[in-house]
């Protein structure tokens, strides 16, 4: 048995519409996955189940979540190996917990992605490219920065933003 962590790219259904942990919970029950579990109202889940290639369990979620919610939502998986690993690497532990964030990413981002990005940062954010997965100090709100507008899957790829907070939450539920 395996477990796993799942990072949804947007939770957001229609105009005043979010997807309910609950259902986000009994969605994955009922795929056979075992123990799932939530973190903040994010889209973060955690589930054991069967040892398998990551992007097939991806696409299983991304499946059922559309049969299930009328929408598709990319997801993100990592194994908890993987994810604690991830976690541990925080290259600014010093960073503000809601201000450090990280682009959580299906597949690494090369090199040329980090430095794109650094010519259009501000002179306070410090960016950090780990296992192909994009650190980002914000050292403020992120919606106060331009840099936001430029983390999108149309120009990096498939990926999911969460904060520091966030990911030492689910690390400490695998722990």
């Amino acid at each position: 048995m395996q477990t796993y962590v799942a990072l949804l790219h947007s939770i957001v259904l229609g105009p005043g519409r979010r997807l309910v942990m609950a259902d986000l919970r009994a969605m994955a029950e009922d795929l056979g996955f075992r123990n799932p579990r939530t973190l903040v109202a994010t889209g973060n889940l955690i589930f054991e189940g069967q040892a398998a290639p990551l992007g097939d369990i991806e696409d299983r979620l991304e499946t059922a979540f559309r049969a299930r919610f009328g929408k598709h939502v990319d997801i993100i998986m990592r194994t908890a190996d993987g994810f604690s690993r991830l976690a541990a690497q925080n290259p600014f532990p010093d960073g503000n917990g809601p201000d450090v964030g990280i682009r959580v990413m299906r597949r690494p981002l090369e090199p040329d992605a980090l430095e794109r990005l650094e010519r259009i940062a501000a002179p306070e954010i410090r960016l950090a490219l780990v296992d192909g997965d994009l650190w980002i100090d914000f050292s403020r709100k992120p919606s106060e920065t331009k840099l936001l507008s430029q983390l999108t899957s149309k120009k990096l790829g498939i990926g999911t933003l969460r904060n520091a907070n966030t990911i030492n939450g689910l690390a400490a539920m695998l722990a």
